[in-house]
């Protein structure tokens, strides 16, 4: 099968590999080459796959959707990161995390000054000017 992670930046695997275990709303299943195709919401979580060599691989992905037909397997998902073991995934989880929080703390922020600034120029224009009769 052919394993496909899909950010909106940029493909994050294309690998072929032996089988695919990832969680959905209802739990956790299996995808293996001659299984039917189907289609699924994902949950943020970790997608194992075993590569072409047998060695056992991972990817956590924010929520997203699979979809598997014939022996393509796609995955579409705003965030991922790869990793070789769950100890080195988790580090990489978390620092993709901080920088997104850092962002986010940045967008907020702006955000806030130019509502504050929209408010303030609202309050201005509907006040009475003294230089009218």
């Amino acid at each position: 099968m052919r394993l496909r992670i899909i950010l909106p930046t940029e493909i994050l695997l294309d690998q072929t590999v032996r089988r695919v275990v990832a969680e959905a709303e209802d739990g956790e299943f299996c995808l293996l080459p001659r299984h039917r195709d189907f289609a699924t919401a994902l949950v943020p979580g970790i997608v194992a796959y075993v590569d072409e060599s047998g060695t056992r691989r991972y990817a956590a992905v924010a929520e997203g959707i699979l979809v598997k037909s014939e022996d393509d397997v796609r995955i579409s998902t705003r965030s991922g990161v790869l990793g070789d073991d769950l100890g080195t995934l988790r580090m990489h989880v978390a620092e993709r995390f901080l920088v997104l929080d850092e962002r986010e703390r940045t967008a907020r922020s702006a955000m806030a000054r130019l509502e504050s600034d929209f408010v303030r120029r609202f309050i201005e224009f509907g006040e009475p000017r003294s230089d009218r009769p």
